[in-house]
């Protein structure tokens, strides 16, 4: 770890307390120029608070990957009632509220990292340090135009058009409200905003802090990532009509942002800075034990605090439960909550030589004891990050909870790669033309890791040269986005820029209430016998641990070993033992469980009689409703702009 985590962790105590509820959007913010910037010391401290920002729990400290992991075919989470919540926080069923209790919080920390980074960045630039084209002025200025591009870009994906400004409060006069703009001419003049920084930057490799801060190379990915976000879909209001949920469309000029988005990607991979050198496991393994690579398949990891910030290994990984709040005997972890979940069908979509497989799906979780407990329920763990995978010298101890202080790679080479692949496809009609070949080589890495090298002439050559039509191409990198990035709250944000949405919700619906019924004897929504290859009883037994962290990555606690996890199996007998696995079906009601007709609420469910609300089963593509994915302005946001703004989608 390096010593910026320290003067993050002092300044993110301080700096939280200190803004006023913002969407005025002021603060207290409103510093002299001469007074914080007269150093260079002042400066980088200065710069130091807006990273402290992007570590509250609100952002992307926990919200943004837990709170907001909307529900799809990779990330899922359940819901068993059938009236809305009077919270309004059901934004993963897309049935959530002006009143929301997460979304002022979320909006208030986003804007607030947005309002410091405007600050610096207009007081930077009138220092005579600037103006004498300093290099670490230059560079540190574009630190916060990324930062400031992040939050700003998440937050159009979340909420559509969006108060933007460029300027402090400071400078705006009497005009406290920030005008509302366009989400495309946002994200055109973001994109354009780094592209004039993007020359001044240094290399990760050349920052005393790595992958820590913003480089280069991360300038130009998150160039090409909100470019691919600006030539995607998007959900539009119907200005005429607020109660309406929208429409999906794209802008006519989106082959430009393709473009846009293939010339940064070609940056980052031409300049070399960056490979998939370490074992997919390895990755994650080792931002658990606070390890920063700055060469390696991270491009920007957010550099969360030990006990003093962040959750990642805490909401990602097996759950692990606590007697009288600590873990007890050999379990020196302490308290994990697991809260990430995956699709319970997600697992059955890899392949099976595909080691992303094992490391990416958790199908147990540990008592407080460390006893290994199979986890039967409708979805499964994400095990690429938890404390468990903490070696024991770095463990946080027996009383621990959150604040893990893992770091989050917010950009990975991977991305980029598969970036790439997806530009020149759209652009040039498949991977044949000038840069296919390019384009095969940077998806056949991220795939060449995904698989041991006697299995990569069949699994990636073969696949590849199979699929080199636009829509075959298309169609196997949709995939292998699913399967890179399970976990990391990306897949669902994918299949809006792609306007896939719809289909996908109600696959997942039918999916989970087709194998209910299935167990209950109901074939109806059973297409081709899609379920029989699915066991319905699991047999697993208890067994030392391997002590090898290519096989688990704690080398202390009993791992569980499962027999035939993907067909039908004969009782291997003692000491197997077994669990009844998708037990959905409701005998006493004769119907699907709740957490199965609910669970999609916002977009399609089942009453207890066997009534879908809308029945979509078999619907072309085409006439499917759009999922209303966007998120409501907060109530007491709209409140403050005395009518500047105002909810469309259907909210109220």
């Amino acid at each position: 770890m390096n010593k910026i985590k320290l003067i993050l962790g002092t300044l993110f105590l301080v700096s939280l307390s200190s803004c006023d509820d913002f969407l005025d959007v002021s603060s207290d913010s409103k510093f002299d120029d001469s007074y914080v910037f007269g150093t260079k010391e002042e400066i980088n401290r200065a710069l130091n608070t807006v990273y402290a920002y992007i570590l509250s729990g609100n952002t992307y400290g926990g919200k943004f990957y837990t709170t907001y992991a909307l529900n799809n075919d990779v990330e899922f989470t359940t819901n068993s009632s059938y009236i809305q919540n009077t919270s309004g926080n059901e934004y993963k069923q897309f049935d959530a509220t002006q009143n929301g209790g997460d979304l002022n919080s979320t909006w208030s920390d986003a804007y607030r990292c947005i309002e410091y980074a405007n600050n610096f960045i207009i007081g930077a630039e009138n220092t005579e340090l600037y103006a004498q084209r300093d290099t670490t002025i230059l560079q540190q200025v574009g630190e916060a135009k990324c930062l400031r591009a992040m939050n700003y870009h998440d937050m159009v994906v979340l909420f559509g058009d969006i108060p933007f400004s460029l300027k402090r409060s400071y400078d705006m006069g009497d005009n406290l409200v920030m005008p509302l703009a366009d989400r495309d001419s946002i994200l055109s003049v973001l994109i354009d905003d780094l592209r004039t920084v993007a020359p001044d930057m240094r290399f990760a490799r050349d920052l005393s802090e790595g992958v820590e801060r913003a480089s280069k190379e991360f300038c130009w990915s998150l160039i090409a990532r909100m470019a691919m976000t600006r030539a995607g879909y998007s959900l539009r209001p119907d200005k005429g009509n607020p109660m309406a949920k929208g429409t999906m469309e794209r802008a006519s000029d989106y082959r430009d942002y393709y473009d846009i988005a293939r010339q940064y990607c070609d940056s980052v991979i031409s300049s070399g800075t960056h490979n998939l050198t370490k074992a997919f496991n390895k990755v994650f393994i080792d931002e658990c034990n606070y390890v920063v690579t700055n060469n390696d398949d991270p491009i920007f990891e957010i550099p969360f605090l030990k006990e003093g910030s962040g959750s990642v290994g805490y909401s990602w990984g097996p759950k692990g439960n606590v007697q009288d709040d600590v873990t007890t005997g050999i379990n020196i972890w302490g308290k994990s909550d697991g809260g990430v979940r995956l699709n319970a069908f997600y697992r059955y979509s890899f392949d099976r030589n595909d080691l992303r497989l094992g490391y990416s799906v958790g199908m147990w979780y540990y008592d407080h004891d460390g006893t290994p407990v199979v986890l039967n329920d409708y979805n499964t763990h994400c095990n690429k990050w938890s404390k468990f995978w903490t070696e024991a010298g770095n463990a946080q101890g027996k009383e621990s909870a959150g604040n893990t202080g893992i770091n989050f790679p917010y950009m990975r080479y991977a991305d980029v790669l598969l970036m790439y692949a997806e530009a020149v496809n759209e652009l040039e009609g498949g991977v044949t033309g000038p840069n296919g070949a390019k384009a095969i080589e940077a998806f056949k890495q991220v795939r060449n890791r995904a698989f041991a090298f006697e299995d990569r002439s069949e699994k990636v050559d073969a696949y590849i040269a199979a699929n080199t039509s636009k829509d075959d191409f298309f169609k196997i990198l949709m995939n292998e986005r699913k399967w890179e990035f399970g976990g990391e709250n990306m897949r669902w944000k994918d299949l809006v820029r792609w306007n896939k949405y719809s289909e996908v919700v109600r696959d997942v619906f039918y999916e989970y209430y087709g194998m209910a019924s299935y167990v209950g004897g109901d074939n109806t929504y059973n297409d081709e016998d899609q379920f029989s290859s699915i066991p319905l009883q699991l047999f697993w037994q208890v067994v030392p641990n391997p002590n090898n962290v290519d096989m688990y990555p704690n080398k202390t606690l009993n791992i569980l070993d499962f027999y035939n996890l993907w067909g039908i199996a004969t009782n291997p007998g003692t000491p197997w033992q077994m669990a009844e696995m998708c037990q959905w079906y409701d005998d006493g009601a004769s119907a699907p469980k709740a957490q199965c007709r609910y669970s999609l609420r916002g977009y399609i469910q089942a009453d207890e009689f066997g009534n879908i609300t809308p029945d979509l089963f078999g619907v072309p593509v085409e006439n499917l409703p759009v999922v209303r994915y966007i998120l409501p302005f907060p109530a007491s946001v709209i409140q403050r702009s005395a009518g500047a703004y105002q909810n469309y989608y259907g909210y109220n």
